[in-house]
């Protein structure tokens, strides 16, 4: 499939993912999550240096004393006017990518400027996501137990056949227990927060609901998937530390306030792209000939309708 009559910036951000990935991917496995994390970093900034758009980065991969390259805040691309906001994440599952194990991606989302809910003040959030028969049936603030018995009456299913996805983190055990003990099955997944995210938003993924606390800037990109998909969509603020909880009123933040969909990113143009370093369950990993790396990414644009699962050969170094 092709990406003939895609968004301005989507073929750019295809790229950049899969420049990322190629360069990254002789790292994988070599137990250094950091080294495989700048390689990506390098290869997706030196990529979007030739973009045809202008965006600014919302979320990246930190402030700029932090993170030298694509930090918050960054102009890329060489188009005008910078009409984009850009969130990336080079690596999302540094660790799975430098264990050599299942789920680590490349993510870019793009949404049209000032469209992005800006969360550099708290790492984590409250999320529930699953796909459109999710719309109007869910809430954040139902138990547990509630939504997955309201998901499995809207999908037509036994409770025993929802397939919940909750990262495996202390802050989540309880949580899981709660799956767990509902009947259904629960999903299990050490990193990688935004590809499950958004396999819970994509129908026949797998994964029929995704709930509990993970990361915020995840979240937003997210968003921009589950707009195209037609999903369902709602978080909180989730502060773990005192610092976290004082950055966060500074910046007044409303840590009671439950976001909708249209609340964590708005607009009518949405990019999504999610390139995959190893298997996960929107695309497969890398695989290599004599020659060439087999690249297959996972691609959403608001122009497009439905999802694209896209493999390219890349020529080894």
């Amino acid at each position: 499939m092709s990406l003939h009559n895609a968004n301005g910036p989507t073929i750019d951000i295809f790229k950049a993912t899969v420049a990322a990935t190629a360069e990254c991917w002789h790292l994988v496995g070599s137990g250094d999550k950091n080294a495989v994390d700048g390689a990506a970093v390098d290869a997706m900034r030196d990529s979007l240096r030739g973009a045809n758009f202008g965006g600014v980065v919302v979320i990246g991969e930190g402030e700029k004393d932090e993170a030298p390259m694509l930090f918050n805040g960054e102009i890329i691309g060489g188009g005008q006017p910078v009409e984009w906001d850009i969130a990336v994440d080079p690596v999302d599952g540094t660790a799975l990518a430098a264990g050599g194990l299942d789920g680590a991606v490349s993510v870019m989302a793009a949404a049209q400027r000032g469209a992005m809910l800006a969360s550099s003040e708290v790492y984590y959030m409250q999320k529930i996501v699953s796909g459109p028969a999710a719309r109007g049936v869910l809430d954040l603030d139902v138990a547990a137990a509630e939504n997955i018995n309201r998901l499995a009456a809207a999908l037509n299913k036994d409770v025993s056949e929802i397939r919940v996805a909750v990262i495996n983190k202390p802050r989540n055990y309880d949580l899981i227990a709660e799956v767990k003990a509902s009947g259904a099955q629960w999903v299990r997944f050490d990193e990688g927060d935004t590809t499950m995210a958004v396999a819970a938003a994509t129908p026949d993924s797998g994964v029929d609901l995704l709930l509990g606390i993970g990361g915020a800037p995840e979240g937003v990109v997210t968003a921009c998937a589950v707009q195209v998909l037609g999903g369902f969509m709602q978080t909180r603020f989730a502060p773990e530390t005192p610092d976290e909880i004082s950055r966060a009123l500074g910046a007044n933040y409303d840590l009671e306030r439950k976001f909708e969909l249209d609340e964590l990113v708005s607009g009518d143009q949405f990019i999504f792209v999610c390139t995959a370093i190893t298997d996960g369950p929107l695309a497969r990993g890398v695989r290599e000939t004599d020659e060439f790396l087999e690249i297959q990414s996972f691609v959403l644009d608001s122009q497009l309708g439905d999802a694209r699962v896209l493999e390219v050969r890349v020529p080894k170094n």
